[in-house]
């Protein structure tokens, strides 16, 4: 993984950091603001940049911004909202041609970054508010995607799951926010908190390309700068909650097939000692095809129509997934935790490790060959106040043992067992 190191540099009001690369043939920027998970402001969050990104007070509506990043050679522009443990993000992005492969000399990225600087500092204002149709556009398609969620009943029991083994926990959360807080939004009040988090959200700027650092720390300071903000919106870290008691809670709903999902606390997060050894347990638990909940759940007994596994890194949670019939859903729970034991009991081969350690490794030089997938675990280790270069990463995940495994699954606890189902039965 041949990158340059990153440099941080604490700028006014945000942290640049840059990593010169000729990798790429686009330079990638992108900008993170980030603040406590509450439930008041989650829905304006949600919101905010899609409002954002759609109107400048220079280019005032969608047609004319789209217009002018196209005519920059097809800049890309994006925007979504996040949880990261317990802390709420909210992410822009940006891709602009890298200008070494233009016969012209014109500026693209001064010039893309201008728009850039427009969108979050200088969005259209009408009378002391956002443009009211902008935000009632963009509040029914929040309201869709909110609505939605039901119809996709994997995603809707894994939100249910959420509710209840988080409940009282800032995770527990919804990251598009809600119905009944979305319909009280008018144009003043989102520019309200629109103020209030560019004034106190924590900023995090990452540029990856082909960019020369002086040049790139004094554009930077022209796109990025907040004079009345010292970057410290506060961090939430994640409590680890031990379970007094697992619970299993069924609901019903009207669905063609029942969703099986069950959440755990792993105890380890991104930058703990162990976490290396997390990854590698996922990936034989639930994580690969090859794994113990797709090989004995869906092959072998023929119980689900999907099983799997995957891991929260800032929070602490392992979350199964699993699509059963509802006549099998007791045969299904006792097998899906019979895995979990096996693991615990090191029924697992060393070769599967090596195994395991190959695809884990694979996976994130995939996501590190990724611009965007890089900087993702870059701000990762931000987070986890962790700085690890991408090889020492490599490294990490190739020294993990069988035992190192055996010891992360036997910290491992049930929390909470969901079932959503349409019939009578698989009661709790």
């Amino acid at each position: 993984m041949k990158i340059t190191k990153e440099t941080v540099h604490n700028k006014q009001g945000y942290r640049l950091h840059i990593l010169p690369t000729t990798k790429y043939k686009t330079v990638s920027i992108v900008a993170k603001f980030k603040a406590p998970l509450k439930r008041e402001g989650i829905t304006e969050r949600a919101l905010l940049p899609h409002v954002l990104h759609k109107a400048t007070n220079k280019l005032p509506n969608v047609r004319k911004l789209q217009s002018a990043l196209e005519d920059l050679y097809g800049t890309g522009f994006s925007s979504d909202g996040s949880k990261k443990g317990e802390n709420h993000v909210i992410s822009f992005r940006m891709e602009v041609v890298n200008e070494s492969y233009l016969n012209e000399s014109e500026p693209i990225l001064e010039k893309a970054l201008n728009i850039f600087h427009d969108v979050l500092f200088d969005p259209k204002v009408v009378d002391g508010g956002f443009d009211e149709t902008i935000v009632n556009r963009e509040k029914q398609t929040l309201e869709q995607k909110i609505t939605s969620i039901k119809d996709d009943k994997m995603s809707y029991a894994n939100l249910r799951l959420i509710d209840h083994m988080c409940e009282g926990e800032p995770y527990s959360l919804h990251v598009h926010g809600y119905l009944d807080d979305l319909q009280k939004i008018t144009a003043k009040s989102l520019y309200e908190y629109y103020q209030s988090m560019i004034k106190n959200d924590e900023l995090d700027v990452y540029v990856i390309g082909e960019v020369n650092d002086t040049e790139m720390d004094a554009l930077a300071d022209q796109t990025f700068a907040r004079g009345d903000s010292d970057n410290r919106s506060g961090h939430q870290d994640s409590k680890s909650i031990t379970p007094t008691e697992a619970k299993e809670i069924v609901e019903r709903e009207e669905v063609k097939q029942g969703k099986l999902h069950i959440g755990y606390r792993t105890h380890t997060n991104f930058g703990d000692d162990d976490y290396f050894a997390l990854q590698i347990f996922n990936g034989l638990f639930g994580g690969f095809p090859s794994s113990k909940l797709f090989m004995n759940v869906r092959e072998k007994h023929s119980l689900a129509y999907y099983a799997a596994s995957r891991f929260e890194s800032h929070k602490g949670l392992l979350l199964v997934f699993s699509g059963v019939d509802p006549k099998d859903y007791d045969q299904a729970k006792s097998i899906i935790l019979e895995q979990m034991e096996a693991m615990k009991q090191g029924d697992f081969t060393p070769e599967q490790v090596e195994d395991g350690k190959e695809q884990v490794v694979n996976q994130l030089q995939e996501t590190m060959d990724n611009a965007n997938g890089l900087i993702e675990v870059l701000y990762h280790q931000m987070l986890s106040g962790t700085e690890i270069p991408a090889h020492e990463l490599m490294e990490n995940i190739r020294k993990v043992t069988k035992e190192d495994v055996v010891k992360v699954a036997e910290k491992i606890e049930l929390d909470t067992i969901y079932f959503l189902t349409s019939q009578e039965g698989g009661e709790a």
